[in-house]
């Protein structure tokens, strides 16, 4: 199986969870990885240049997708959209979209930069915070889906929504040095985000993707 793989610090609980997933089960599948950003996962799936990947939501519409995704209840602190002329994320597809749904103009910065932006005081709308007041609803910025081997990925899916992950503190001090975060900035940032979607979530995807195709 190629997994698409997006090395934002978004996924890094599902990143450690699969690389143990996979320790455990290694007698019955084989996983590759191919590392790109969201907008270039999204045509890699669409390709079948990978089986599986966390894709942007907008892409999402005419996929086989899991009820696994990136969902921010309110704030997300990572999808931001700064003052200035129009500017999108060449890495992003649903967060330039959302920016447009909701009519706001800027400079969008999405992923780690944008977290980095946030926690040195910079200044900017967050976008996640922005649809909340609009629709009172999370917002989902990318779904797991596929194209292939369904039984394991839906397998894969459900095992990792039942899981609690914890990230061993070599781990966190790693990826916080490699951003210039703290552990600990690390760690609050991961608590406001969820990936097992519910009721509201998918309302909100819907509304999201009905929005978007009326425009």
């Amino acid at each position: 199986m190629l997994f698409g793989s997006i090395s934002y610090l978004n996924l890094l609980p599902f990143q450690v969870f699969l690389k143990r997933y996979i320790s455990n089960n290694a007698s019955q599948m084989t996983f590759r990885y191919k590392r790109a950003v969201p907008s270039q996962i999204n045509k890699a799936l669409k390709r079948r240049e990978v089986n599986a990947a966390f894709i942007s939501s907008v892409e999402s519409a005419k996929c086989k997708c899991t009820d696994l995704g990136i969902v921010a209840d309110k704030k997300v602190y990572s999808v931001l959209l700064l003052e200035g002329e129009n500017e999108i994320d060449p890495a992003s597809a649903t967060s330039n979209q959302l920016a447009r749904v909701l009519d706001l103009q800027g400079k969008v910065l999405i992923g780690d930069a944008a977290l980095k932006h946030y926690l040195n005081g910079g200044e900017g709308i967050d976008l996640a915070e922005a649809w909340h007041e609009e629709t009172g609803l999370p917002f989902v910025f990318a779904r797991l889906c596929y194209n292939k081997h369904e039984t394991a990925i839906l397998k894969l899916a459900h095992t990792f929504a039942q899981t609690k992950v914890k990230i061993p503190q070599y781990i966190l001090k790693k990826e916080a040095k490699k951003r210039g975060i703290t552990p600990n900035q690390l760690t609050w940032y991961l608590s406001h985000i969820r990936y097992k979607m519910d009721n509201k979530s998918k309302k909100s995807l819907k509304l999201f993707l009905n929005k978007s195709r009326r425009l």
